[in-house]
């Protein structure tokens, strides 16, 4: 039978935690990256319907305002 010392039991267990969160971490974080990539939080098209939820036509140029702004507020 093989016998393990506790000392060396609790390190691998503290070891393999911390790797797992590591890994976990930048898997997620990847996963993520790549979500907001193809559903962007704000796009043109949502603009556009917020302005005319407000009863104004936006111009091309005020579209771009916005997006300018909220690109450079991240």
């Amino acid at each position: 039978m093989m016998e393990i010392k506790i000392w060396l039991f609790i390190v691998i267990i503290v070891l393999a935690l911390v790797v797992a969160f590591f890994v976990g971490f930048f898997v997620a974080r990847k996963v993520f990256t790549k979500y907001l990539e193809k559903n962007p939080p704000v796009n043109e098209k949502m603009i556009r319907a917020m302005f005319q939820s407000m009863g104004r036509t936006p111009s091309e140029k005020q579209v771009r305002q916005v997006m300018a702004s909220m690109n450079q507020a991240k």
